[in-house]
């Protein structure tokens, strides 16, 4: 087996390959490997931008452990989903629905499996809302030796189960492979999404009020315009919630219904993926036009609001392919970071036809959350996989670094241990590494280089 990530960013031909039907296979898998000397690695969707799940040993695909094992409503409405930890975040999604359930927050893309998304720090954006580890109440995991053990947040505070409990949660998979993941969700709920155009300079000044005047924020900018796609999420209450279901009732809630799938359609199959595609190939063959390319796609961009279930509104499809590097920063460097790497942008002259992403979380208190301790902005800067990258990353992370940033997990960096130390408390990640995993089965190049050795 050949592996590529999504993004084309890094490439495996690991000695072994196996997709486990269930736990046992999965346990007998993973001793096997450790005893022949293998190191191990799980694989999602590869929607990491970088190594996480390069190997040269065993590659675990985990799609077979999927679905639901158990569900445990609570009298406050929400509830304990157990699933199994290859299940990918669109079926849980809809599983989730089909229960009148959902997530309390959720990443824009929902291709990977619930373990790679919550090992690798997916967070999505909300003021008042953290990632998705942070809906993690316990997990249960296959150790290199074969055996399971189960953790949660339940455990005593500094016992060792707990201790493996956080890094479990999110870890980047250091600490055994992922079987099953307990979920704390929520009553399914409607959004109401608002997307607008604004002056730049408004939205910049004006960040942290937008951040907090909404349940969810982003803001989307193409480098070089003064213009910004801002996009609103706001939970419907239920009165707006009744009134939204009675009108798509009967034959003209029908047609409304259809106008609408056929805008979304059109909205954000042919415009979002559709025109970004051939924008993205007319800017790699000819990187001079990207200036022009920007203006014409800043001038098109719209307001436009509507309300779904939740999901669909946080969730984006995104064929067009890029690589991403993404930093965490104190929320109160945010402004000055735009405008450093706004100034950067325009003296470099760097064609960059993909715009830069903005979105926030709250403070948790997660050992490896780039939101620790702290409330928490991002900044995303991407490029189109068939185009230069360096240079600009380089500056993008020079930027970042300089205000106090966090690398995302997930998404290219060139971070090592001992620049994060001062971030993360990684001697007692190692410490709990050492006790599970001793012969080191479980590390790959990127564990060592941005956790250090166990």
């Amino acid at each position: 087996m050949n592996f590529t990530t999504w993004g084309r960013t890094y490439a495996a031909a690991p000695a072994r390959h196996a997709e486990p039907q269930d736990e046992a296979e999965l346990r007998a898998l993973v001793a096997r490997a450790a005893a022949d000397g293998l190191r191990v690695r799980a694989v999602g969707a590869g929607h990491s931008f970088t190594d996480a799940a390069v190997t040269d040993g065993l590659m675990l695909g985990l799609d077979h452990l999927s679905g639901l094992e158990s569900l445990q409503r609570r009298p406050d409405g929400t509830a304990l989903v157990t699933v199994g930890a290859g299940t990918r975040l669109h079926r849980l999604n809809r599983l989730l629905a089909s229960w009148g359930l959902a997530m309390r927050n959720l990443g824009d893309i929902d291709r990977q499996s619930i373990a790679g998304a919550i090992s690798t720090g997916t967070h999505g954006t909300g003021a008042r809302l953290g990632g998705l580890a942070t809906q993690v109440r316990g997990v249960r995991l296959v150790l290199p030796d074969g055996s399971v053990r189960s953790v949660s947040d339940g455990d005593a505070p500094g016992s060792p189960d707990r201790e493996l409990f956080e890094v479990a949660r999110l870890g980047l998979g250091s600490v055994g492979i992922l079987s099953a993941v307990t979920l704390e969700v929520v009553p399914a709920y409607l959004l109401r999404s608002t997307e607008r155009v604004r002056p730049w300079d408004e939205v910049v000044g004006g960040i942290d009020a937008l951040f907090d005047g909404h349940d969810r924020f982003d803001a989307y900018w193409f480098p070089g315009t003064d213009r910004m796609l801002t996009w609103s999420h706001d939970r419907v209450s239920a009165a707006e919630r009744a009134e939204h279901e009675a009108s798509r009732r009967g034959p003209a809630g029908a047609l409304r219904t259809a106008g609408a799938a056929a805008r979304s359609f059109l909205d954000d199959e042919v415009l979002a993926n559709g025109v970004l595609g051939g924008v993205m190939q007319v800017a790699a063959a000819a990187p001079r036009t990207v200036p022009r390319l920007n203006a014409a796609c800043a001038a098109v961009l719209g307001d436009r609001t509507h309300v779904a279930p939740s999901d669909r509104v946080m969730v984006t499809r995104r064929r067009v392919r890029f690589a991403e590097m993404e930093y965490a920063l104190p929320r109160a460097a945010l402004g000055e970071v735009l405008r450093e790497l706004d100034r950067w942008l325009r003296a470099a002259g760097e064609p960059v036809p993909f715009p830069v992403e903005v979105r926030c979380t709250a403070a948790d208190d997660v050992w490896l959350s780039t939101a620790r301790g702290r409330d928490t902005a991002y900044v995303a800067v991407h490029q189109y996989h068939r185009m230069p990258r360096e240079r600009y990353f380089r500056a993008a992370e020079e930027i970042f670094v300089a205000a106090g940033g966090r690398p995302h997990w997930g998404k290219l960096h060139t971070r090592t241990a001992a620049d994060l130390a001062d971030h993360y408390p990684l001697d007692d990640v190692a410490r709990v590494r050492a006790a599970v995993d001793p012969g080191g089965v479980l590390r790959n190049d990127y564990t060592d280089r941005v956790l250090g050795l166990p």
